[in-house]
């Protein structure tokens, strides 16, 4: 049996990660095999900029759920590439408005159709396996229960239930 699967729960976020890399990777070399200079990363995003744009970074930090500066890191990223631009916001200059530039707008024009073929490849992938295609709406779950009681939490209470030994560190 591979290690991964035999030992549960225990390296579930490590399964996942491992698994998001892997997806990650082979749509790269998608990319790359089109001879665009694009990396999956980025595309959260970019999904988000072709929706609407210009977006305030904060705006795109929350409707990510990431941090503030970790969007800011990356659209510093993409600007220096030459796919960004930001401006400072006519209410709040503190504020700084993301658009695409016309290299941006360009790559965009070429990814799409890869975007729409990676929907429609997983579609397939799900469609072999009965279980997996329960696999979003069972991410989804899991998301919305750690956000209601996060995991750390209910680790303390299964110590604290099961009188395992625990010393809570000051």
């Amino acid at each position: 049996m591979s290690f991964y699967p035999s030992l549960g729960y225990l390296v579930f976020g490590s399964r996942l990660r491992r698994l998001s890399e892997y997806f990650l990777m082979e749509v790269n070399k998608v990319y790359e095999q089109a001879g665009i200079p694009f990396d999956a990363s980025w595309f959260p995003v970019f999904y988000l900029l072709a929706n609407q744009q210009p977006m305030p970074i904060i705006d795109i930090a929350a409707q990510l759920e990431i941090s503030h500066s970790a969007v800011s890191q990356m659209v510093t990223n993409l600007r220096k590439k030459g796919l960004l631009k930001t401006t400072p916001c006519k209410d709040d200059g503190r504020r700084q408005l993301v658009a695409f530039t016309k290299k941006g707008t360009d790559m965009l024009q070429q990814i799409q159709p890869i975007w729409q073929a990676i929907s429609v490849a997983m579609e397939e992938l799900v469609t072999e396996n009965k279980q997996s295609q329960q696999l979003l709406a069972a991410i989804a779950q899991v998301e919305q229960a750690v956000q209601q009681q996060p995991l750390s939490e209910r680790v303390v209470k299964s110590l604290q239930q099961h009188d395992l030994s625990y010393t809570r560190q000051s």
